[in-house]
């Protein structure tokens, strides 16, 4: 039943000194074996290396420390899924600003406010999804399309073709003529 702890900072200037110290203060070990960080990583990325070795050194009975809960990332979503998936493997985790969250000690209430914040975020992604919905239909009513505009038009695509098919040109001499990249050329030529 070992203390983990995770420390996180948004940009590579920052440092997690003072994460570190109030981690090591509630009895984290201040090894390699104990303590994850990463630097310089958005919480917004679903990849963050130290997030991942440290979610992958837990055990059963263990606890994961941190000092804020934003360290764990930005996303009430992503927050309560984690909670979750980690009370599934009899993983508690600690939050040192906000013991109401924490499941390592009352876990009724920690589950009541992972509960809430669960509802929030849905409640944020629907209004999110309400927002865009009545954005496309209004740029539709005013006879706008979403989406990138065109790179070739029907003229410069028939063009591309007919090099294409003449044979008297390599694809990326091709691409030159009519201005766009080889992967374009290619996307287009395979199109009917």
């Amino acid at each position: 039943m070992a203390l983990v702890g995770y420390m996180r900072v948004s940009t590579a200037e920052q440092k997690t000194d003072g994460q570190r110290d109030a981690l090591i203060a509630a009895g984290v070990k201040d090894d390699a074996r104990h303590l994850f960080e990463d630097h310089g990583v958005s919480g917004v990325k679903a990849v963050r290396p130290g997030l991942t070795k440290c979610l992958g050194s837990l055990r059963a009975g263990d606890t994961l420390v941190v000092a804020k809960l934003d360290r764990l990332g930005r996303s009430l979503g992503n927050l309560v899924q984690l909670f979750q998936e980690l009370a599934e493997q009899g993983v508690g985790v600690r939050v040192l600003d906000n013991p109401m969250l924490s499941t390592d000690g009352n876990s009724s209430q920690a589950k009541l406010m992972l509960g809430i914040y669960g509802a929030f975020a849905e409640y944020e992604r629907d209004l999110l999804r309400e927002r865009t919905n009545v954005g496309l239909a209004a740029a539709r009513a005013r006879g706008r399309s979403g989406g990138r505009p065109r790179l070739l038009d029907s003229s410069k695509v028939q063009r591309a073709k007919e090099l294409h098919a003449a044979g008297g040109m390599r694809p990326k001499e091709i691409a030159d003529a009519v201005g766009v990249s080889l992967a374009t050329l290619y996307r287009y030529l395979a199109k009917p």
